[in-house]
């Protein structure tokens, strides 16, 4: 089995709950909804970025530079708080197929973020909406990611080891997601 079909059919049911869930899944999401997701992806990516920082065949991004310079973008200043997410705890295996599987994820992401950058532009400007935006297209990249991917994750054990790294991913920030829905909400 490619490695690509098997990532997806292992984190379907995982991609589809966040496509569902997330604060900018609602159906008029606005500059508070971006910031709590901003939030979530931030205490979600700080402690896999660290984790996977070396050993990948492609050139580093930080995409968590991105989220705190949107953080950090006038717009979002007069928002009333919203309850920091903590980070949870991530553990990061040695083995390179698993973290082909982490990244997985990670880049992925990144073509999420350019569908909900085109939708969410005009709505949300003036805010530049650079973690989804992103560096460009994604396509280029998303394209030099599944080559280095099938180059370097193809035996069945290997494949299967992407697969735990990317179910982890998933389930990581679903955790998150549940522990910021259980908190209580702003007040003006």
């Amino acid at each position: 089995m490619d490695v690509l079909t098997a990532l997806r059919s292992a984190t379907a049911e995982r991609h589809a709950e966040l496509d569902t869930r997330t604060p900018l899944a609602a159906e008029a999401p606005d500059l508070r909804a971006y910031r709590d997701h901003l939030h979530l992806l931030e205490a979600w990516l700080a402690p896999i970025q660290s984790a996977l920082d070396d050993g990948l065949a492609l050139p580093p991004r930080d995409y968590l530079a991105l989220i705190r310079s949107d953080l950090a973008h006038p717009s979002l200043a007069c928002l009333p708080a919203s309850p920091l997410l903590a980070p949870e705890a991530w553990t990061a295996r040695q083995d390179a197929a698993w973290r082909w599987g982490v990244a997985y994820v990670i880049e992925g992401s990144q073509l999420g973020g350019a569908v909900l950058y085109k939708r969410l532009a005009e709505r949300l400007a003036p805010h530049p909406l650079a973690y989804l935006r992103g560096e460009g297209s994604p396509g280029p990249r998303w394209q030099q990611f599944l080559a280095a991917l099938r180059g370097a994750v193809v035996t069945p054990a290997q494949i299967e080891q992407a697969c735990q790294g990317a179910r982890q991913a998933f389930d990581s920030l679903i955790t998150l997601l549940n522990s910021s829905s259980a908190q209580p909400a702003d007040h003006p």
